[in-house]
């Protein structure tokens, strides 16, 4: 496992981390399987861990407690999420910073969160939704500099809205912040085109999510893939967004070199973008750790296959059933 430096916090992470939604929000699997995983997972390397206060009602973020208190001789990096209280997903044009994440709020919620996990403290703490406006208002920013004091953290992120990487550049610009977290992958490239530059130029730790697409880029769904009701993908991949993804994941497909899956292409995708401190693919089960660890021994994609790959973008705008 290669690592990287995580912006001006300075930490050295693994370039592959652990991003810990999928291990409790979504369908297959069990706690048992989980922890088995994400125990292979420090074995092999991985030390950055992603969680959030709504994954699972906590249950995400007791996982993590119990991961950090079972490796105690390893230094593991954990950052989680406050929720907006207003319980938006995704922040509106118009929401104040104050309806979302109001001090007293961001204080019970932190709290609470160290509470699930049984943690004195986590490394990096991140407002679950953004727009770029709430930098008027720092009330917000005031309470976590306040909360940082007290030990409780270290870092501050913001995790950004899906497709929305433009909505993030003046947080970046600012330097309040430590960290942005966004959705960045081979179709959805155009973090590249300013946030991740800003990024670079400002040293803000950019934390790669969704790599494969909420599964498109895996090379596994299929036109007649179901989800079960309680499952999260069930309402992403509504009939347009299933029949659209397969396309355009079936018209990858040629690209995947031998002796490579798609999802492994999908990875390196992401990790040839040497802006990226980590990214956070899910880890449910022994063999999504096998291969996305694979993804940082391996060697780097050709120049050739980047520019191929770069023509599979796919710019995206936010719906009513993309969040």
């Amino acid at each position: 496992m290669k690592n990287r430096r995580f912006g001006r916090l300075g930490w050295s992470v693994s370039e592959v981390g652990c991003g810990m939604w999928g291990a409790v929000a979504w369908s297959g699997g069990s706690p048992a399987e989980a922890r088995a995983a994400l125990q292979h997972a420090v074995d092999l390397g991985c030390t950055f861990f992603d969680t959030a206060a709504v994954y699972g009602n906590g249950a995400s973020e007791a996982l993590l407690g119990e991961l950090v208190r079972a490796n105690p001789g390893r230094r593991l990096y954990t950052a989680t999420k406050i929720p907006p209280r207003t319980a938006k997903w995704p922040s509106q044009r118009g929401d104040t910073a104050l309806e979302s994440y109001p001090p007293e709020h961001i204080e019970a919620s932190l709290h609470e969160s160290l509470r699930h996990a049984g943690l004195e403290r986590f490394d990096l703490v991140q407002l679950h939704t953004w727009e770029d406006a709430w930098l008027r208002d720092l009330r917000w920013y005031d309470k976590l500099v306040q909360l940082r004091g007290a030990g409780l953290f270290d870092g501050i992120g913001l995790s950004l809205n899906r497709w929305e990487p433009w909505n993030g550049v003046e947080a970046a610009r600012s330097g309040l912040i430590d960290a942005v977290q966004v959705i960045y992958n081979i179709f959805d490239q155009n973090p590249a085109d300013q946030l991740l530059p800003v990024c670079a130029a400002h040293d803000v730790a950019v934390i790669a999510r969704v790599p494969f697409d909420e599964g498109t880029l895996t090379g596994r769904l299929t036109p007649s893939t179901t989800f079960p009701a309680d499952d999260w993908r069930s309402g992403y991949f509504v009939p347009e967004n299933l029949r659209a993804s397969v396309e355009r994941a079936e018209a990858l497909r040629p690209l995947v070199p031998g002796g490579m899956d798609m999802a492994e292409l999908a990875l390196r995708f992401v990790l040839a973008n040497d802006v990226v401190t980590t990214v956070i693919p899910g880890m449910r089960r022994l063999a999504h750790v096998e291969r996305n660890i694979r993804a940082s021994d391996g060697p780097a994609l050709s120049p050739g296959l980047l520019k191929q790959l770069a023509a599979h973008r796919w710019d995206r705008l936010p719906t009513s059933w993309s969040q």
